[in-house]
């Protein structure tokens, strides 16, 4: 492979990740790897994804031109990768809630690099206690309620966290697809109360406008906000690393969109990015959009620090 070309004028997003920013800061962003995958219905190497989206860092530079600002004012905290690849979930959920709780200790927020969507209740459990007092906000083609009879996997971490004592009315899903859900399961989404948002739903009323009132709505019940964002809500010719996309999903655009939308939010303070196996990538295509929406989260959270200083 040939070397990325260098240009002093054109600072990566790679470099900013590793460490690379402008004094005084204006606040701190936390980075962890969980690269958990062996609770994963569909066998895959999602262990490999935070490797992979830092990798898709370099292709990207640290400048929204759109807000006009450097992301290099945040400083970020790359606490690297827990050891959890050789871990089922449930041994997953002590040593992985204690270290988001722990970053979040000296941190503004927080960007989780899954791993598989079995990091999300752990994730949860680090970020709020008690758990009553978490939001879940998900961009998700699936409920993610299926049945804990055989134990926790990627396909139950909402089931498993309302199981827990998260209040259904603290849940909101975005990106929910038709044909890859069953009634059963959104049975059980109707029974705890979920809010939920179709595919279709989101095209038809417009990203801001469902995720605004998304985060107002757990904003009011919630004391903070945890993201879960499993890029399979994408279209899958977007996303042909994710096993569970299909077509019909999200655009690219308007998963950056919401992203860029919960890092300005107050109350938000972690974003989980899921169910990517490299192996299966095709140009690097999903790893370069769960890149995007990572700095677009960022993007976000410098302009709230930037009002609140």
């Amino acid at each position: 492979m040939s070397p990325l070309y260098q240009d002093p004028h054109w600072p990566r997003a790679s470099a900013w990740i590793e460490g690379d920013h402008v004094s005084p800061a204006l606040g701190f962003l936390a980075v962890l790897g969980a690269p958990l995958a062996l609770g994963s219905i569909t066998p895959g190497r999602c262990d490999l994804a935070p490797s992979a989206i830092r990798a898709a860092l370099q292709r990207y530079s640290s400048y929204d031109v759109e807000a006009g600002r450097d992301l290099r004012q945040l400083q970020v905290r790359d606490l690297g990768d827990l050891d959890l690849a050789a871990l089922r979930p449930e041994q997953a959920l002590q040593p992985l809630a204690e270290a988001v709780s722990s970053a979040l200790a000296s941190a503004e927020a927080l960007v989780l690099l899954g791993g598989d969507n079995s990091v999300t209740r752990p994730g949860c459990h680090g970020t709020a206690r008690p758990l009553s007092a978490c939001g879940l906000l998900t961009f998700d083609a699936h409920f993610d309620l299926r049945d804990l009879g055989g134990g926790f996997n990627n396909g139950n971490p909402v089931r498993a966290l309302l199981a827990d004592g998260l209040p259904g009315a603290n849940v909101v899903q975005i990106g929910i697809q038709s044909f890859v859900n069953s009634k059963a399961y959104a049975d059980v989404a109707r029974k705890f109360g979920l809010g939920l948002v179709t595919a279709d739903q989101v095209q038809t009323r417009g990203i801001d406008t469902v995720v605004q009132d998304a985060l107002e709505h757990l904003g009011r019940r919630a004391d903070v906000i945890y993201v879960d964002l499993d890029l399979d809500v994408l279209d899958r010719a977007y996303a042909p690393a994710t096993p569970g996309s299909r077509p019909g999903g999200l655009a690219p655009w308007q998963l950056r969109r919401a992203a860029r939308l919960c890092g300005l939010y107050s109350k938000v303070k972690v974003i989980d990015l899921v169910e990517i196996d490299p192996t299966q990538d095709i140009a690097g295509a999903t790893a370069l959009a769960a890149g995007a929406c990572m700095l677009a989260f960022a993007a976000g959270l410098h302009e709230r620090l930037e009002v609140i200083r």
